[in-house]
């Protein structure tokens, strides 16, 4: 039986575009993206379940309506279903995002910055 592994520097190598989340594994109904993110993203919740940021390199934001938090490599947060948040990078920043399969990386916000979905690397 094969055991296989997951390469992030690999799989990072396969794309540039920012804020276009790329799944790289799946558990159950839970998919595991990276994405590489700079600049500002738009504000935006998820309804129905949290999402966890995890800083693989770099640094990032996430502003809230009422507050902000700034993570490193080695960083991680969970965002409860229904906050609005707004990440951001002043420089190129590298991430994985567990979510359900299907989430939509804008919510219900939606516009020029929503991703195409589900799309494996």
């Amino acid at each position: 039986m094969k055991y296989p592994t997951v390469n992030f520097k690999e799989k990072f190598a396969r794309f540039s575009d920012h804020w276009s989340p790329k799944i790289i594994a799946q558990m159950n109904d839970y998919h595991f993206k990276i994405a590489r993110i700079q600049g500002e993203f738009v504000w935006h919740d998820h309804k129905d379940t949290d999402e966890v940021f995890i800083v693989l390199e770099g640094e990032m934001g996430i502003d809230f309506r009422d507050g902000k938090v700034e993570l490193e490599s080695g960083e991680m947060i969970v965002i409860p279903k229904g906050t609005e948040h707004k990440p951001f990078a002043e420089n190129e920043c590298r991430i994985m995002l567990v979510e359900p399969s299907g989430t939509v990386n804008t919510g219900e916000a939606g516009g020029d910055m929503t991703a195409e979905n589900d799309v494996w690397i």
